[in-house]
């Protein structure tokens, strides 16, 4: 069951039904996608058709964010809890491990996803990382090439959004992979690259708050959340 939410409709489920419905997709034929939305990607689907459509196509849309969590509550449509992107790419490994599933890592600058694999590979004993690119490609084919030929279950796309949503609902055939999963910057945090937010921040839901103290420069794009909830709270007066 989905619940929606200015037209993003996000699966109603825990995190560890999330990993749970990941490995599932896993092993399941043909190619699927996970998308991690929070209140600014909500925002940029609403002015980008496009990046709608591909979100509203994955086959997982996970909650990521406290803002998507207050959002569901205003309209009167709670969701089970907030599924971060980085929990659930822990979540997977963890299972991708104990089965000898493969990864490549797709994104980030230069250096950033082989050091994230070195790191990965330490963290989760079993997990085969078969392959790595960075983000800085201008064609897909050779990329594509590349992750058909590694034989990944799984990949990584960390390439921004909507990027990325767009980037797997067109070439996740292509890929040959079972599973593409959307990280935005993830790569970065498992590469040692940028350190997650203290425990005490992530159980509050405050992520957003230790990346603007640390990136002032972020202000702009936090600002998605206030108009994020303003027009959350208009679509309740609209619903009535």
């Amino acid at each position: 069951m989905r619940i929606e939410i200015l037209g993003v409709g996000f699966d109603n489920i825990t995190a560890e039904q999330a990993v749970s419905e990941g490995v599932h997709l896993m092993n399941t034929p043909g190619a699927h996608y996970a998308v991690t939305p929070n209140p600014e990607i909500v925002e940029v689907c609403r002015a980008d058709p496009e990046a709608m459509e591909a979100v509203r196509n994955a086959d997982l849309v996970l909650a990521d964010g406290i803002g998507i969590i207050y959002g569901a509550k205003i309209l009167g449509t709670p969701l089970k809890g907030r599924v971060t992107g980085i929990g659930f790419a822990q979540g997977l490994m963890a299972q991708m491990a104990q089965n000898g599933k493969s990864l490549f890592l797709l994104g980030a600058k230069p250096g950033v996803a082989e050091k994230a694999g070195e790191r990965l590979r330490r963290q989760y004993p079993g997990l085969r990382i078969a392959g790595v690119h960075d983000g800085y490609f201008q064609e897909d084919g050779p990329v594509l090439e590349e992750i058909r030929a590694s034989g990944a279950d799984v990949v990584f796309v960390c390439l921004g959004a909507p990027k990325q949503e767009k980037w797997m609902r067109a070439n996740g055939e292509a890929s040959g992979a079972r599973l593409l999963v959307g990280l935005g910057g993830c790569l970065d945090v498992f590469s040692g690259e940028v350190q997650r937010a203290p425990e005490v921040f992530q159980r509050l839901g405050l992520e957003w708050l230790h990346r603007l103290a640390k990136h002032p420069s972020r202000i702009g794009r936090m600002m998605k959340l206030p108009l994020f909830l303003l027009h959350t709270a208009g679509e309740k007066r609209r619903r009535k």
